[in-house]
């Protein structure tokens, strides 16, 4: 048999995925438009209409969120609630997902984005966005410097604040003085976020929408339109990607912060139980994704030479990081002023227990593609020497070790946000948390309200020989974490399915119009009736 050439290797799969996208998008395509143009039958031009905006969700290919959206949308339109898009036509100045950090006068795929709009609103009401200049508005901003855009304010809209997490966000850091093109680009985007709010504006005073659906509302297109209805008393939801695969969290809330109240009379049956402990079973070995993304390609066992070193030292203490520039750090710096500040805190615990071993954890999605951090834990580990110290060992974003393990043999563990710090929980350790996140409202960790609390605890923690966790921490974040799974993550499920190609992005399955009734399905009965009526995005539990 005659070998094929490696080059002709890889030319012959980047034609196979190019046809198999195509195809996808082709099936897309054609359910967008049928479906549409069957809901679309059902409403009555004179109602008054909900508003949805996700610019931010997506550019040429359908997207996790963007299906979300347009799901929700003619599921409602099946209701007789008509529903109304903003859709970007080259409207912002620039776009979030495809500006260029290091070169801003990059040409952005505008043209294959409105490609997608067209075929994906095709037969629903839009309202296309376009950019409106503002000379006033730039000449105001272009003699601003970092610290001043940040709390910049025009007509009493506070336009720096609400473009300042984008602005993190596509330079992928967190402290941005210095950086290069961070100034420029804060000004356009606040002129952009302005020539949205008044087509927004004028578009809402106008219509008078009954609800507003956003997607993230953290990233600077939504943040305006959401900030604008909650000015105007409008019923304003958010959505974002949930845990479980193909689910979506909705809320009048923050979705970027996964608001979750859990009910007081709710417990833990053993058919709960049970559900719970094959899905952590799966997690702990690495068998799940976020997003559509796995994080964790293998899981391995701590090494014969980590506990060669872990057996020098009197404990062990975890220290589990996130990412910098993540949208949930706007909600979790309430203690400190962000996450290496709290590393800073750690670092000073570090040189005064000698006989601790501190197992420094990066984040996995520091690294994950198209999305690297710039300002990672690795950075702050080199700069401050913290590598050098004897009772460290760092472990970077690609170590992909069990850090499940880890916390079976741990003192306690010191978590900032993530989601490790409720799975801590849920296997017995004392886990103390120094930033605010959607577990930390409920008993399950130990949430200090001040750096000198932060301080005092762990050091504490680290001098006794013995810490009891309060029974009630463990209990509590099982039915957390279950609530979270099964109750607030609502599933799209029966209608995507994963992209061949593209992780994160999504095909559709073959369903009818009939199939988006709020009748026939539980997941959209919640959705429409928290959209029209304000009731919890949640399944009842019983």
């Amino acid at each position: 048999m005659m070998d094929v050439n490696p080059t002709e290797k890889i030319l012959f799969k980047k034609f196979q995925n190019h046809w198999m996208m195509e195809k996808t998008d082709r099936k897309n395509a054609q359910i967008f438009s049928r479906i549409n143009h069957a809901s679309s039958r059902n409403v009555q031009s004179t109602d008054q209409p909900v508003l949805f905006f996700n610019a931010s969700a997506r550019l040429t290919r359908t997207s996790l969120n963007a299906a979300f959206a347009w799901l929700t949308a003619n599921s409602l339109q099946n209701s007789g609630i008509p529903v109304t898009f903003f859709v970007c036509m080259s409207g912002l100045k620039p776009c979030l997902l495809a500006a260029q950090r290091d070169n801003l006068s990059a040409e952005l795929p505008c043209n294959q984005c409105m490609r997608l709009s067209k075929k994906m609103y095709q037969g629903l009401n839009t309202v296309p966005l376009t950019f409106l200049p503002d000379n006033n508005l730039s000449n105001e901003v272009e003699g601003l410097d970092l610290e001043a855009l940040e709390s910049f304010v025009y007509q009493n809209v506070p336009l720096g604040e609400l473009t300042l997490p984008s602005l993190r966000w596509i330079m992928r850091r967190h402290h941005l003085a210095g950086v290069r093109n961070a100034v420029q680009l804060h000004r356009r985007f606040i002129c952009s976020a302005w020539s949205i709010y008044r087509q927004a504006q004028n578009w809402i005073s106008a219509n008078n929408p009954r609800a507003i659906v956003v997607f993230n509302g953290l990233q600077y297109p939504e943040a305006v339109v959401k900030w604008l209805g909650k000015q105007l008393n409008i019923p304003t939801f958010t959505h974002e990607i949930g845990l479980m695969p193909f689910t979506a969290i909705f809320t009048e809330g923050e979705a970027t912060a996964c608001p979750i109240e859990l009910p007081a009379d709710f417990e833990m049956t053993p058919e709960r139980n049970a559900r719970l402990d094959t899905y952590l079973s799966n997690r702990m070995q690495g068998k799940f994704t976020t997003a559509g993304i796995q994080f964790w390609p293998q899981m391995e066992s701590l090494t014969p030479e980590f506990w060669n070193l872990a057996r020098t030292f009197r404990q062990i203490v975890p220290v589990f990081t996130n990412v910098i520039f993540d949208t949930s750090q706007k909600h979790a710096n309430v203690v400190f002023s962000d996450m290496f500040h709290w590393l800073d805190e750690v670092k000073t615990l570090i040189a005064q227990h000698s006989d601790t071993l501190f197992v420094i954890r990066a984040h996995p999605d520091e690294i994950r593609p198209g999305k690297e951090s710039l300002e990672t834990v690795t950075d702050w580990v080199v700069r401050n020497r913290v590598n050098l110290l004897p009772n460290v060992l760092y472990v970077g974003p690609d170590q992909y070790f069990s850090s499940y393990e880890l916390i079976q043999n741990a003192k306690f563990v010191l978590v900032y946000n993530s989601t490790i710090g409720l799975e801590a929980a849920i296997m017995g350790a004392a886990v103390i948390s120094g930033g605010r996140s959607r577990y930390t409202q409920v008993p399950i960790t130990y949430f200090p309200q001040s750096v000198e609390e932060f301080h005092q605890l762990v050091q504490k923690m680290l001098v006794e020989d013995d810490w009891h966790v309060p029974p009630e921490f463990q209990q509590t974040a099982r039915k957390f974490l279950y609530y979270q799974f099964f109750h607030t993550a609502l599933s799209f499920g029966e209608f995507i399915q994963p992209d061949p190609i593209w992780n994160g992005y999504v095909a559709l399955k073959s369903f009818s119009n009939d199939d988006l009734n709020s009748s026939r399905n539980t997941n959209l009965k919640i959705i429409e009736e928290g959209i029209r009526d304000q009731k919890p995005f949640v399944i009842p539990h019983e």
